[in-house]
């Protein structure tokens, strides 16, 4: 009864909420093979690392993007702006104090309970909402540079700088989707190359001058030449390659996968390639199916909305969770330079798992509002007919 009436309760797109299912199904069994070698390096039972952390996290994400479903959408309009005012002072704060992991200070440690999280992750989610709130905002003087352009950049242009600074391929992409809702949002051609060549000149300063200099060339250096292949700096590259190439198409099987034994954090930046491994090239082509499925039935989402922040918000947000994904699985296949980019709702991630379910659910409450909106329409529309049919009955 209690299972009835939660479903009951559940609405928005019915293929969404079959991907988001099948996704976290993917990520408990990809990652419990994933993990193998480091419950193995840790002394502790595989069983215990998955279900101490990545099952709760999934479960905990799946009850994220119920919560985040039930609440109207419009809400999320006033929550942007918190969101920004706390966002830039902790990128400000991570920068400086964050955890260093890899070379690179992208985590803030939470207090008592100890777990770190990114703190870009917060940034996409509060800068997607923040645009989406600022374009409907001003829509009336969209075209004006004062009034619109410069508050609208202002924030795109501090966040991406912020971020770029310690994670360059997180930076771009937001960037990209940023430029994506100011198409959109019915900015100018003009003011959008404008945006492009400031954005260009800001990558520049970032990718030569940042304090990630050397690593952004090296790696950018490995996979524009060949001929450094097998070395030391291409060890992750090559050993995806080898994943996807022992894989074939139909895969070893479910847990069979070796290069987990080798491949530095196969259970969340390479997650793909380990899954490639073990499924083959039709579970790999499976999984990109379903996130081009989500796309489609978020852009159904974005031309059905009735108002213009919901379409925005359910815009950024698909694109930015395709495109991660899309990125995520060009790095583990060779085609593109390698980045610490994860797989949204299939690796292993603790806050990251949240905030791409608290999208997810964003994504739903619009769409829950385009279902209620719709069936307010049917029974207008019924009551219409019923009445024209009442008067034509009078008059015969």
């Amino acid at each position: 009864m209690m299972l009835q009436a939660l479903l009951n309760k559940t609405k928005g797109d019915r293929w969404i909420w079959l991907i988001i299912i099948l996704l976290s199904l993917i990520s408990v069994m990809a990652v419990y093979s994933a993990t193998g070698t480091l419950a193995y390096k840790k002394g502790e039972a595989v069983e215990k690392l998955l279900l101490t952390k990545h099952l709760i996290f999934v479960l905990l994400g799946i009850g994220m993007i119920y919560i985040a479903h039930l609440l109207d959408y419009r809400y999320y309009a006033g929550i942007s702006k918190v969101l920004m005012i706390v966002t830039i002072p902790l990128l400000f704060y991570t920068l400086i104090f964050g955890t260093n992991l890899n070379d690179a200070s992208r985590w803030v440690k939470i207090p008592v309970i100890g777990l770190t999280f990114q703190t870009s992750d917060l940034a996409k989610l509060a800068l997607i909402t923040f645009l989406a709130r600022m374009l409907t905002k001003k829509q009336e003087n969209i075209k004006d540079v004062k009034e619109s352009f410069i508050p609208i950049m202002g924030s795109v242009c501090v966040v991406f700088v912020l971020i770029a600074l310690a994670n360059l391929s997180t930076a771009l992409m937001l960037f990209g989707v940023s430029i994506l809702l100011l198409i959109i949002g019915r900015i100018s051609i003009k003011q959008i190359a404008i945006v492009c060549a400031g954005g260009f000149i800001l990558l520049m300063f970032v990718f030569f001058l940042g304090p990630r200099r050397k690593t952004y060339m090296s790696r950018i250096n490995s996979f524009m030449h060949p001929e450094m292949q097998h070395s030391d700096k291409t060890f992750q590259a090559d050993q995806a390659k080898i994943a996807l190439a022992t894989g074939g198409v139909f895969g070893k099987g479910p847990g069979n996968s070796t290069q987990r034994n080798f491949l530095p954090h196969p259970y969340s930046d390479f997650i793909f390639a380990i899954i490639i491994e073990e499924w083959g090239t039709v579970g790999g082509i499976v999984i990109m199916i379903l996130y081009l499925v989500l796309l489609y039935r978020c852009i159904k989402i974005v031309t059905r909305a009735p108002k213009a922040f919901g379409a925005l918000l359910a815009a950024g947000l698909s694109f930015s969770l395709t495109i991660q994904a899309f990125a995520n699985m060009a790095v583990a296949v060779g085609l593109g330079p390698v980045t610490g980019v994860p797989l949204p709702l299939v690796s292993m991630g603790g806050t990251s798992m949240i905030f791409t379910s608290v999208a997810f659910g964003i994504i739903l409450s619009v769409s829950r509002d385009v279902e209620e909106n719709a069936k307010l329409t049917s029974k207008e529309e019924k009551t219409n007919n019923k009445i024209i049919v009442g008067e034509i009955l009078a008059m015969a």
